[in-house]
């Protein structure tokens, strides 16, 4: 059987991994798909910049004068580094809280730099470190400034992730009793929905329209343009969110999610993009969206050169030598434009 996404050892095919890809419009129509565009997947990270809406729903963010780049780290799967740090700490400063209350666990940062200073000076891994921290702080936000039960903010029946739950359903035109629930890695609820639905929902965060209520729209465009102006927020150094972005100069939002799942959203087109690794294996995540937006002709020849490294993925061994590539071998499958009901 085919498998789109190859993995070389050398020059011999050592693994591959299937994938599953929608590409919808604003007004949900299916464009463009591989695979299942209908399967039920988690969005996982995905999901942030919706539940940062919720945030903006309350009027915390305008009351306790969190800014862009505050608003941008709430969308974020993070580093961990100390810009990170830094702005989660300012955002829970301001509704007077202290680390303790973030509920997200902790684990080692993908910024290897900033862990060894900590070892270095005797300090203990603390929840600020978790890639999940600002998207914690985000709703820690919105449950203080509405008077809420804040140890219990993680709960899918307290009112706030009822609110997230309706966003997800506004955006991503889904019924939120049909959404499946669990639970994610870093304890607050997790949805799962149609690949399809996923990707309208990036479609509508990259050029919301009048299909939304007015006020919902201004709070997409609100929260795209703070994460395209500080991508650095959502991801950091050396990751793909983080580079995507800078290098298409604002015309794409992109956002990953655990599990193989990645999201982008075209402000040009109104085109939403929504990605799964059938085994959720991350690795093969850039390189299928980086093909995607090639078959899409979204971007320019010099924009692709400066994110060549996402194109065709090293394979380093322990001593960094690039001793393989992952790439891309497949198509797009043209749809008749199928509504989502």
């Amino acid at each position: 059987m085919h498998k789109p996404i190859k993995v070389y050892r050398g020059e011999y095919l050592e693994s591959a991994h299937d994938i599953h890809i929608a590409v919808v419009n604003v007004k949900g129509e299916l464009l463009y798909s591989y695979g299942n565009p209908d399967k039920y997947v988690f969005p996982r990270s995905s999901m942030k910049p919706f539940q940062a809406i919720a945030v903006l729903e309350t009027g915390a963010v305008d009351v306790v004068g969190m800014d862009d780049r505050e608003l941008s780290l709430i969308c974020a799967s993070h580093n961990g580094e100390a810009m990170h740090r830094t702005s989660v700490m300012s955002i829970l400063s301001k509704v007077e809280l202290e680390e303790s209350a973030l509920q997200c666990g902790t684990h080692i940062p993908r910024d290897m730099a900033s862990y060894h200073e900590l070892i270095r000076d005797g300090g203990q891994l603390t929840p600020v470190f978790s890639n999940c921290s600002g998207k914690h702080a985000g709703m820690l936000t919105a449950v203080a400034h509405m008077k809420e039960d804040i140890a219990a903010y993680r709960e899918i029946d307290h009112p706030h992730q009822q609110r997230i739950l309706n966003v997800i359903e506004k955006v991503c035109h889904f019924p939120s009793n049909e959404i499946g629930i669990s639970v994610d890695g870093c304890g607050v609820p997790v949805h799962r929905l149609p690949l399809r639905n996923t990707a309208l929902g990036y479609a509508s965060l990259a050029l919301s329209t009048d299909i939304h209520p007015a006020q919902t729209a201004e709070y997409l465009d609100r929260v795209k343009k703070a994460m395209v102006t500080y991508p650095e927020m959502v991801a950091g150094t050396d990751r793909f969110d983080t580079d995507l972005m800078k290098v298409f100069g604002g015309r794409l939002v992109a956002k990953t999610g655990a599990e193989g799942v990645q999201c982008i959203g075209d402000s040009e087109t109104g085109i939403g993009i929504a990605i799964k690794a059938e085994d959720g294996n991350g690795r093969a995540v850039s390189v299928a969206t980086m093909e995607v937006l090639k078959q899409l002709n979204i971007g320019e020849e010099g924009q692709y050169r400066q994110l060549s490294q996402y194109i065709t993925a090293p394979v380093l061994n322990a001593r960094q030598a690039v001793i393989g590539r992952i790439e891309a071998d497949f198509q797009l499958k043209a749809e008749k434009m199928q509504n989502i009901e």
